[in-house]
């Protein structure tokens, strides 16, 4: 299944589908917790809140770590968004705000074109969002980019 397949399957449960669908395929999930790419302990589908290396979970625990997750960065951006979003946009947000947390999104350029009324230029900054700890990630670069097409969607 490719990651289009699984937004549209996503969609049917809403953002909070179409927002696990973009998570899950670009986190993955390890049961055993690693170090990321700038050095954070990761556990399950990109969770860092309190985890240490050597930690290990179930997948019913990584699941419910998931289900929390989005929950808390969907929130986030409806926290921060003053504007209405279409479900697809606020997936992507949704996204987004898992990845980099309430905070990072709250000072943004990108939060700041939104709720001016700039959704074009708000989803253009996405593009942006491709650096951690200093460096360029692939990883990054092809999330941003699925998490913008989303966001564009109807614009």
């Amino acid at each position: 299944m490719n990651l289009r397949q699984k937004i549209a399957i996503g969609a049917l449960t809403g953002s909070l589908g179409m927002t696990g669908a973009l998570v899950t395929w670009f986190e993955g999930r390890s049961l055993v917790a690693y170090a990321d790419p700038v050095g954070i302990p990761t556990i399950c589908d990109g969770i860092t809140l309190g985890v240490s290396l050597g930690n290990v979970a179930t997948p019913a625990q990584c699941d419910k770590l998931l289900e929390r997750e989005l929950s808390i960065a969907l929130a986030a951006v409806d926290r921060q968004v003053r504007v209405p979003l279409p479900e697809t946009r606020r997936a992507a947000l949704g996204s987004f705000v898992y990845n980099i947390g309430e905070s990072q999104f709250a000072r943004s350029t990108l939060l700041r074109k939104l709720n001016a009324g700039n959704a074009l230029g708000a989803c253009a900054e996405l593009s942006r969002w491709i650096y951690a700890g200093g460096k360029r990630l692939a990883g990054l670069v092809k999330r941003r980019a699925a998490e913008r097409e989303l966001c564009e969607v109807g614009l």
